[in-house]
Protein backbone atom coordinates (compact mmCIF):
# COMPACT_ATOMS: atom_id res chain seq x y z
CA UNK A 1 0.00 0.00 0.00
CA UNK A 2 1.39 3.43 -0.87
CA UNK A 3 0.69 6.60 0.58
CA UNK A 4 1.14 8.93 -2.03
CA UNK A 5 -1.72 10.81 -3.50
CA UNK A 6 -3.40 10.62 -7.30
CA UNK A 7 -3.96 14.20 -9.17
CA UNK A 8 -7.58 13.18 -9.02
CA UNK A 9 -7.05 12.80 -5.06
CA UNK A 10 -5.63 15.84 -4.04
CA UNK A 11 -7.94 17.82 -6.24
CA UNK A 12 -10.37 16.33 -4.31
CA UNK A 13 -8.83 17.06 -0.92
CA UNK A 14 -8.56 20.51 -2.18
CA UNK A 15 -12.20 20.80 -2.65
CA UNK A 16 -13.19 19.58 0.58
CA UNK A 17 -11.49 22.14 1.96
CA UNK A 18 -11.92 25.27 -0.45
CA UNK A 19 -15.63 24.59 0.32
CA UNK A 20 -15.66 24.65 3.95
CA UNK A 21 -15.96 28.58 4.78
CA UNK A 22 -12.96 29.70 7.02
CA UNK A 23 -14.15 30.81 10.67
CA UNK A 24 -13.15 34.43 11.54
CA UNK A 25 -12.60 34.35 15.64
CA UNK A 26 -12.64 38.22 16.82
CA UNK A 27 -10.69 37.88 20.70
CA UNK A 28 -12.30 41.02 21.84
CA UNK A 29 -15.06 42.80 20.51
CA UNK A 30 -15.07 45.31 23.80
CA UNK A 31 -12.67 48.53 22.92
CA UNK A 32 -10.11 48.13 25.55
CA UNK A 33 -9.83 51.52 27.89
CA UNK A 34 -6.47 52.03 29.46
CA UNK A 35 -7.54 51.66 33.09
CA UNK A 36 -11.07 52.41 33.10
CA UNK A 37 -11.30 50.34 36.71
CA UNK A 38 -8.21 52.48 37.98
CA UNK A 39 -6.61 48.92 38.43
CA UNK A 40 -3.10 50.73 37.65
CA UNK A 41 -2.90 52.52 40.84
CA UNK A 42 -3.52 49.51 42.83
CA UNK A 43 -0.85 48.09 40.75
CA UNK A 44 2.52 46.39 43.04
CA UNK A 45 5.29 47.77 40.10
CA UNK A 46 3.69 51.56 40.32
CA UNK A 47 6.68 52.00 42.72
CA UNK A 48 9.46 50.14 40.46
CA UNK A 49 10.99 51.75 37.40
CA UNK A 50 9.43 50.73 33.95
CA UNK A 51 12.66 49.62 32.89
CA UNK A 52 12.67 46.83 35.54
CA UNK A 53 9.16 45.16 32.90
CA UNK A 54 11.12 45.92 29.43
CA UNK A 55 14.20 44.18 30.03
CA UNK A 56 17.11 44.94 26.95
CA UNK A 57 17.01 42.57 24.71
CA UNK A 58 20.86 43.45 23.68
CA UNK A 59 21.94 42.65 27.17
CA UNK A 60 21.34 38.68 27.38
CA UNK A 61 23.27 38.08 30.42
CA UNK A 62 20.36 40.48 32.30
CA UNK A 63 17.53 39.38 30.78
CA UNK A 64 16.67 36.19 32.38
CA UNK A 65 17.70 38.15 35.75
CA UNK A 66 15.36 40.72 35.26
CA UNK A 67 12.37 38.85 33.95
CA UNK A 68 12.55 36.84 37.14
CA UNK A 69 12.39 40.05 39.19
CA UNK A 70 9.42 41.60 37.09
CA UNK A 71 7.51 38.08 37.31
CA UNK A 72 8.13 38.27 41.19
CA UNK A 73 6.87 41.18 41.39
CA UNK A 74 3.78 40.58 39.29
CA UNK A 75 3.20 37.61 41.74
CA UNK A 76 2.43 39.55 44.61
CA UNK A 77 0.13 41.83 42.73
CA UNK A 78 -3.69 42.39 43.84
CA UNK A 79 -4.19 43.68 39.98
CA UNK A 80 -2.21 41.06 38.33
CA UNK A 81 -5.25 39.52 36.33
CA UNK A 82 -6.64 42.77 35.24
CA UNK A 83 -3.31 43.62 33.78
CA UNK A 84 -2.68 40.34 32.01
CA UNK A 85 -5.81 40.86 30.45
CA UNK A 86 -4.77 44.39 29.53
CA UNK A 87 -1.61 43.50 27.92
CA UNK A 88 -3.32 40.38 25.96
CA UNK A 89 -6.52 42.65 24.62
CA UNK A 90 -4.24 45.04 23.36
CA UNK A 91 -1.12 43.22 22.11
CA UNK A 92 1.43 44.34 23.82
CA UNK A 93 4.26 43.42 22.33
CA UNK A 94 7.09 44.09 24.61
CA UNK A 95 7.52 43.65 28.72
CA UNK A 96 6.27 41.80 31.58
CA UNK A 97 2.90 42.40 31.95
CA UNK A 98 0.73 40.09 34.82
CA UNK A 99 3.53 38.26 35.05
CA UNK A 100 3.89 37.20 31.58
CA UNK A 101 6.41 37.70 28.72
CA UNK A 102 5.23 38.25 25.28
CA UNK A 103 5.98 34.90 24.48
CA UNK A 104 3.33 33.42 26.76
CA UNK A 105 0.82 36.17 26.09
CA UNK A 106 1.31 34.64 22.41
CA UNK A 107 0.51 31.12 23.64
CA UNK A 108 -2.28 32.24 26.59
CA UNK A 109 -4.03 34.38 23.30
CA UNK A 110 -3.38 31.24 20.94
CA UNK A 111 -5.07 28.47 23.34
CA UNK A 112 -7.69 31.10 23.78
CA UNK A 113 -8.35 31.67 19.91
CA UNK A 114 -8.31 27.83 19.46
CA UNK A 115 -11.28 27.75 22.15
CA UNK A 116 -13.32 30.16 20.77
CA UNK A 117 -12.54 27.84 17.36
CA UNK A 118 -13.61 24.37 19.14
CA UNK A 119 -16.64 26.25 20.57
CA UNK A 120 -17.80 27.96 17.35
CA UNK A 121 -17.48 24.16 15.10
CA UNK A 122 -19.40 22.75 17.94
CA UNK A 123 -22.67 25.50 18.39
Amino acid sequence: MTNQMTIEDRSETRSMFTSIAPTVINVSTTPVKWDVDKWRTDAACSDFDTNMFFPDPESEDDVVPQISAAKAICAACPVRQNCLEFAIRTRQLDGVWGGCTPEERRSIRRRRQAAARKAAVAA
